[in-house]
């Protein structure tokens, strides 16, 4: 069994502390059974840190598919058939509003500092984050709408990756951004019958694991109960990456085409060049 002072002596063993600033990509499940469950992994990041941030997204609730004859270059997301469609997508979908859950997707911890710990929580129809802590509002602050990864540049500090891999991390995507690659359009209901375009949607992770032998050396590791905890700098991850693209276009990009996002993406990049 994994206690609260379990994990909060974890974190501490991986040097977190009363400065620290961490985004947290997480699963509940990999520390085995945990006394008090979500609530007691959050509890033990918002005591030990100084401030906590999460993905708090909404792709499944506020998503909607692409309007027809909306076609943008290398966007890898086929437009609806007809207007029909669409509207039906539209229909079916819920606007954007603080109160919504977080994807499932995203584990079970991210929802219960939602409705436990009063964060604040961003804006974005599909990628908003929460964040709790001293420095909440200032981080949440750099996201706009065509710029839905700005609270990690504002955040600085450390990627905390509780029991998931590579492919969670987020700021992987950033460095791909500020180079260019995996930028694509998304749609997301705002309000009754109404929708938005948004921009500079991240893409495929599927290969992001790739990248751990170039960051093993920034890496801080401990386990926590059977949890694989990882600390890594966000500066170490970003640069990390932009060696990787900018030696390679497609690195960490799967080679087939099952996710047309990979070959997007490529030609993304290809057009900086």
């Amino acid at each position: 069994m994994v206690t609260g002072s379990d994990i909060a002596a974890g974190l501490r063993e991986l040097g977190l502390g009363g400065s620290s600033d961490v985004l947290v990509h997480s699963s509940l499940k990999s520390f085995g059974y945990v006394e008090g469950g979500a609530k007691a992994v959050c509890q033990a990041l918002v005591d030990t840190c100084r401030t906590v941030l999460m993905p708090g997204w909404t792709f499944d609730l506020t998503g909607v598919v692409v309007p027809p004859g909306l076609e943008r270059p290398h966007n890898a997301y086929p437009p609806a058939e007809d207007w029909a469609t669409f509207d039906e997508s539209v229909a079916k979908a819920t606007a954007y509003r603080d109160d919504l859950p977080v994807d499932r997707w995203l584990g079970r911890i991210p929802d219960v500092l939602r409705t436990s710990f009063a964060p604040l929580r961003s804006s974005h129809p599909l990628m908003a984050w929460l964040a709790v802590g001293e420095r909440a509002a200032e981080v949440l602050a750099a996201q706009r709408l065509d710029w839905p990864l700005g609270p990690i540049e504002a955040l600085g500090g450390d990627v905390l990756l509780l029991g998931v891999g590579h492919t969670s991390n987020t700021t992987i995507h950033l460095a791909e951004q500020q180079l260019g690659r995996s930028r694509f359009y998304r749609y997301a209901k705002i309000g009754d019958g109404s929708w938005a375009e948004l921009p500079n949607i991240s893409g495929s992770s599927e290969h992001f694991d790739l990248i751990e032998p170039l960051l093993r050396p920034a890496t801080t590791e401990v386990m926590i109960g059977d949890c694989r905890a990882r600390r890594v700098p966000i500066a170490a991850i970003l640069d990390a990456t932009r060696q990787l693209v900018l030696d390679d276009p497609a690195a960490m990009l799967c080679t087939d085409d099952h996710d047309t996002r990979c070959g997007a993406a490529i030609q993304q990049r290809l057009q900086q060049l």
